[in-house]
């Protein structure tokens, strides 16, 4: 037990002399009511009076002393092997990597446990959080504000980075003079782990405790093969782990789960393999591998494009007597391990219409020169709707006018010793940064001894993919509608040169056959184009959005360091994206080796938390307090059966606040109970909050404004407008979320919006409002799509939304309670958008007289309504209206009265028509 201000028991010295006092003080005498006679009769010469306090009073006043001063002193129960490295100011180091996920709760609780015993101890800490920004305060600091960073802490999706943190550890560590260092490791070793842990034997005048879990083990998965017999994934664990198998789920972009696989370790591996044996276009729609079970950002591998298997294609213009040294057979080898190969016929029309029919994603023409017109018009329409064709040069080629290339060729070719000749056959020059081969190393070995040239036009600088060192285009490349036709100016068998048998031939077939129908090449036309972040794990392995640290990554760039800059994710957005995970392909997990450490104690984490006895000394010492209260009334007479039951009532009273907070928690209620019961006992205007602190003032003061004026104008008297969060809120007790739309507000998760379409479906209705005509360029507001709206369009990506049309001048939303002709709010001159209505050719000139017996789910609009609405404190509007009409802002209210009468009574005004009917159906 440790006292956090053990001066005052000191106290305690005078309990002796608070025994003399009371044992001095006699109790009140008692008195009886008697008749005067039998009083008379009854003296006695003896006089009786007490003359000290009965011993039991006494010993429970001292008690009660004793209590007041140990609670005073703070005392704190621990166990007696767990305390705080070291004295003097302490260092604490807590790895809150993709690692630490695994057992986060335990990690942080213990870092806490040390913390709390270096408060009670009066220590000051400093805290280094290893996966956070290296520039982070690592000054020793009070024990309770490293506690709230602690507690604001969670796990990152990338490891620690430790070699960015040496430098400026070391130097305060060399100014604090710690006397001791807790370092809560998440068990992974390697350099850094390691420099780590000789930095601070170097710079630590004191024990250093190692923390870590020693039966933990880890595992990951690293990038998969998509090959011809199925989706190939390793496994990778530390070789000692216990951890002998496990599956493999595979999902798709949309969450869904696609299939499962088994794997099992063999003793003492590190890595295993698992197999998704599926048809082909269903593996290509695998997005997110995952380990079941585990809660990590190195268990998941997310796939894009590259990682999808196409099916390719061949047509040559020509058999060979040697197959082996055909084109077919070259571009066949060089496919195989990336790509499931058409099986072709000699009639090139048919073949071509078999290969578009069987969804081949690339079509390859080597040293075809003239092509049937049937298959020339078939792959000209495939190619606008996507396709990919690539085409190889050749004699055939060379002699005729070919159509579908990508640029004007001249007649004839460039042959070592003719005319157009090299004196020497050419090399390889550096690939463009605008094309996908950058990056690529150029072999040195590679000649090229003859080619077809490109004729120089404006456009030829923008479509060449490759040259030659002399600036001679070698693969040049155009967009023909949706799709792209590539040439290689060479053959693709060893004639004209030897690129065939490099290994950078087969990279540049397995870019150009991964950027087939992949739209995220389409959105890194040049390599160097930036993908900004679209979907990024935590470190949990979920998908959260992508915050404020996540940066562009550049699209063609094939080795990107996983840091906070770039944390694991998709990058891009829904028509194509880059997927980065935390680990390579050839990456391995190393646990740490503790013991190694010289000079370090290796300890498990703290399980038993410190106590905090005095406030159940406090409780005691009340209860003693009482119970000397009744004592006292007891001696003195004062109890009678009748007080006794109204001091059993008040001792209960007295005794329900000293009682701890669990055994009070079993008659409270949880926030999500008093939040229904709130809701369901008056009926209120909702907005969404959307983490935009400006915006979601503004829905509330413009919601705030619109009650008012309902309150006064109609019979619905709203209460005060309540913010709802989307993801743990119940929106069924809201008619209505008006939801004010700004590109600066984080994107709400696919659950929280399966959530808002549930309630969509159950006949609520979402007002979103983007509010953004200032945005807008020319006087006229010109179609102009802004960041707003494309925010807009990203969160109703996946939402069940119905077609929408600009309100009706005879929908009923129209005469509700006011008649108008159109919804303004601070702008007027955006569309109020809503549900399309059933055509009903006999009512309103094509409009029903009643659209089912719903409303319309989902209202759209951009005049900024709740600005319009938004009052200050004192009463005055918020914002002035951008009109030169005086009237603008009554028409907004008029608008937002009608939009609340719509929600609460629906269709109400369209049966209106109805009337009529109904009368003189009653009148017979």
């Amino acid at each position: 037990m440790s006292f956090a201000a053990p001066a005052v028991l000191f106290a305690l010295v005078a309990l002796p002399a608070i025994w003399w006092l009371l044992r001095l003080t006699p109790p009140r005498p008692k008195a009886e009511t008697f008749p005067p006679a039998r009083i008379v009769a009854e003296i006695s010469d003896k006089e009786e009076t007490p003359s000290k306090t009965p011993w039991w009073l006494t010993a429970l006043r001292l008690l009660l002393a004793a209590l007041l001063i140990v609670a005073l002193a703070g005392p704190t129960l621990r166990a007696s092997d767990e305390n705080a490295p070291g004295e003097g100011p302490l260092l604490v180091i807590l790895d809150n990597g993709w690692a630490a996920a695994a057992d986060w709760p335990t990690l942080r609780d213990a870092a806490l446990t040390i913390v709390g015993i270096a408060e009670n101890d009066n220590r000051p800490v400093a805290l280094v959080a290893t996966a956070e920004d290296p520039g982070q305060m690592i000054a020793p600091s009070q024990a309770d504000q490293v506690a709230d960073r602690i507690q604001a802490l969670a796990p990152q999706p990338f490891a620690p980075d430790y070699q960015s943190l040496l430098p400026q550890l070391e130097t305060i560590a060399a100014t604090a003079g710690f006397g001791g260092a807790a370092w809560l490791s998440d068990g992974l070793g390697g350099p850094g782990p390691e420099a780590l842990a000789i930095l601070l034997q170097e710079a630590i005048n004191g024990p250093i405790a190692i923390y870590y879990d020693a039966d933990a083990r880890l595992l990951g998965l690293v990038p998969p093969s998509n090959t011809a017999a199925g989706l190939i994934v390793p496994v990778i664990r530390d070789a000692a782990a216990e951890t002998s198998e496990g599956v493999v789920l595979a999902r798709d972009l949309r969450g869904r789960a696609i299939g499962e696989a088994a794997f099992r370790f063999d003793p003492g591996a590190a890595r295993t393999e698992v197999l998704f044996s599926m048809p082909t276009e269903l593996r290509n729609e695998i997005i997110r591998l995952e380990i079941g079970g585990q809660t990590t950002a190195g268990a998941v591998q997310l796939l894009d494009d590259r990682y999808r298997r196409r099916t390719v294609g061949i047509l040559s213009g020509e058999g060979s007597d040697q197959p082996l040294l055909s084109a077919d057979y070259y571009i066949s080898r060089a496919l195989t391990p990336f790509a499931d190969l058409w099986p072709t016929s000699t009639d090139i029309a048919q073949s071509v219409t078999d290969m578009i029919a069987g969804g081949t994603s690339i079509i390859i023409l080597a040293d075809i020169g003239t092509l049937p017109a049937d298959a020339e018009t078939a792959l000209t329409a495939w190619i606008e709707n996507g396709g990919t064709l690539l085409r190889f040069a050749g004699p055939r080629l060379a002699a005729a006018e070919p159509s579908l290339i990508p640029v004007e060729l001249r007649f004839g070719g460039r042959t070592l010793g003719g005319a157009l000749s090299w004196e020497e056959p050419q090399p390889l020059g550096p690939f463009p940064e605008a094309s996908p081969f950058f990056g690529l190393e150029v072999p040195s070995d590679v000649l090229v001894e003859r080619q077809v040239l490109a004729e120089p036009t404006a456009e030829l600088s923008d479509r060449i993919w490759a040259a030659l060192a002399d600036g001679t285009p070698l693969v040049t490349a155009a967009d023909i509608g949706k799709g792209r036709i590539v040439l290689f100016h060479v053959t693709a068998d060893t004639s004209w040169s030897n690129l065939p048998l490099s290994g950078v031939f087969v990279e540049m077939l397995r870019r150009i056959v991964t950027s087939a129908n992949a739209p995220v090449v389409e959105l890194a036309g040049a390599a160097t184009a930036a993908l900004a972040p679209y979907r990024i794990l935590d470190g949990y392995g979920r998908f959260a959005d992508p915050g404020g640290t996540a940066q562009p990554i550049t699209a063609g760039n094939p080795d990107i360091i996983v840091d906070s800059t770039h944390p694991p994710g998709l990058y891009g957005n829904d028509d194509g994206f880059r997927a980065v995970s935390l680990f390579s392909s050839d990456a391995e997990l190393v646990v740490l080796d503790a013991a190694s450490i010289a000079g370090a104690s290796l300890l498990p984490y703290p399980e038993t938390v410190p106590i905090a006895l005095g406030y159940w000394l406090f409780a005691i010492a009340l209860l003693l307090l009482l119970a000397d209260t009744l004592a006292v009334l007891w001696l003195a007479g004062a109890v009678t059966p009748q007080r006794k039951q109204i001091a059993a009532l008040a001792l209960v009273g007295l005794l329900l606040p000293a009682l701890p907070d669990d055994a009070k928690a079993q008659n409270q209620l949880t926030p999500a109970d008093l939040f229904a019961l709130e809701a369901a006992n008056r009926t209120a205007l909702a907005y969404v909050v959307t983490g935009d602190p400006l915006s979601d003032e503004i829905s509330r003061a413009g919601l705030t404004g619109l009650s008012l004026v309902l309150a006064r104008r109609t019979a619905f008297e709203p209460g005060d407008p309540v913010g709802i969060d989307i993801a743990t809120d119940e929106l069924a007790f809201f008619p209505i979320l008006y939801w004010r739309v700004t590109a600066e507000a984080p994107m709400p998760d696919a659950t929280s919006m399966a959530r808002v379409d549930a309630y969509m479906r159950n006949g609520g209705i979402v007002l979103f409002d983007t509010a953004d005509q200032l945005e807008r360029t020319g006087g006229d507001f010109a179609r102009v799509t802004t960041a707003a709206e494309e925010r807009l369009q990203q969160i109703l990506d996946g939402v069940d939304i119905p077609p929408l049309e600009p309100v009706p001048a005879d929908h009923v939303l129209t005469k509700t309670f006011y008649l108008l002709q159109n919804f303004a709010g601070r702008f007027s001159e955006g569309a109020f958008w809503l549900e399309i209505l059933p055509d009903d050719p006999d009512v309103f000139g094509g409009r029903p007289a009643r659209p089912t017996d719903g409303v319309s789910p989902i209202m759209i609009t951009s005049n900024d309504l709740a600005g319009a609405w938004a009052i200050e404190d004192n009463g005055a509007f918020m914002f002035p209206m951008v009109t030169t009409d005086p009237r603008q802002r009554e028409f907004a209210f008029r608008a937002g009265i009608n939009i609340v009468m719509y929600a609460l009574t629906g269709n109400y005004k369209t049966d209106q028509v109805h009337v009529p009917d109904l009368l003189e159906r009653l009148g017979q």
